[in-house]
């Protein structure tokens, strides 16, 4: 037989509205009377009923997550990031793919919102900053957060790595290792990140004391064709670069094999970075220098202000990125 809340009740010795108070997480309980109620929920294996809590509650206990990336290891980190904190709360996640560039977009996530009834919900770029789904979701009062937003800042809460500086931080690297043509396959025109990265590349060579070459500056979509399509080009010019930073590791795992296609050695001929960390940084061979981008911390984030009780109009979450050195770059010869 399934049990029930009546049962969690009896069994902790507290009433079925304080097993409620915790299940959703409410304050007015101790902590002792807490755990007691949390080893039972466990102990008989309770499934809290969605349905009846929602209509107790005005509360449907989901949340979505609106998600159009080429990587699929970012949306798997996104997800687990935001599914570990709504299993906190008992709140199940939606994870809904989109195309940014569909007619019927705005149609499809008002059709989600009708559909769910959700509690909010959680957008990554380029849709956080996609003005016509930013304005429904206004004219519907539905919650929300973004990851990585690169405009309208005060709109909502947010989640975010500073990722100007650090492209900086990786380009530093590469002129610290004597490096002076540095190549750029920067990502997707229509994320915010990509422009911030282009612009934290710029400032390093600026601060340098380097001219900057847009011949080395090309423009990829974040995916791994798109960076061996690129490399193929940046490699070809007359006077070649000697690293190649590309703005995320699909596109770098796409560079390394232009280069062992090519016979060149990483990183004695050609000193390859990325941007992420994802598995596949540690995939490929050799090994991928990248910047950590905590994704997964970031959908947390995400998650916990959405879930929160009081949630800040203005509160922005800045997680630390981190330079990874592996084998993928080296000093000029």
């Amino acid at each position: 037989m399934r049990v029930t809340i009546k049962d969690v009740s009896r069994e902790a010795g507290v009433s079925i509205k304080t097993v409620s108070r915790v299940l959703n997480n409410e304050k007015y309980v101790g902590a002792e009377t807490r755990a007691r109620v949390a080893e039972v929920v466990a102990r008989l294996n309770f499934r809290p009923n969605v349905a009846a809590r929602s209509l107790a509650g005005r509360r449907s206990f989901q949340i979505a997550l609106i998600c159009d990336n080429p990587s699929p290891y970012y949306v798997y980190e996104m997800q687990s990031g935001i599914r570990d904190r709504c299993e906190q709360d008992g709140v199940r996640m939606i994870a809904q793919p989109y195309d940014r560039g569909s007619p019927r977009l705005l149609d499809e996530i008002e059709s989600l919102v009708e559909a769910t009834q959700i509690d909010g919900l959680i957008l990554t770029p380029p849709v956080s900053d996609h003005p016509d789904v930013l304005d429904l979701l206004g004219r519907r009062g539905v919650r929300f957060v973004r990851v990585s937003p690169g405009t309208q800042f005060d709109l909502s809460p947010s989640t975010f790595i500073d990722n100007r500086a650090a492209a900086a931080t990786m380009t530093n690297h590469l002129l610290e290792l004597g490096h002076q043509r540095i190549g750029l396959i920067a990502g997707d025109p229509g994320f915010a990140t990509s422009a911030q990265r282009t612009e934290g590349y710029l400032d390093a060579l600026r601060g340098a004391g380097i001219a900057i070459d847009t011949h080395l500056i090309r423009s990829g979509n974040y995916d791994f064709a798109s960076g061996a399509r690129e490399a193929e080009a940046l490699l070809a010019l007359p006077t070649p670069p000697s690293a190649i930073f590309a703005a995320s590791d699909d596109m770098a795992a796409g560079v390394l094999t232009v280069a062992h296609r090519l016979g060149l050695n990483v990183p004695g001929d050609l000193s390859v970075a990325g941007f992420d960390d994802t598995a596949l940084a540690r995939y490929v061979w050799p090994p991928l220098t990248t910047i950590r981008q905590p994704t997964r911390e970031m959908a947390h984030a995400a998650a916990d202000l959405l879930l929160g009780k009081a949630i800040g109009a203005h509160e922005r979450r800045e997680i630390v990125h981190e330079l990874v050195v592996r084998g993928s770059t080296g000093a000029m010869g």
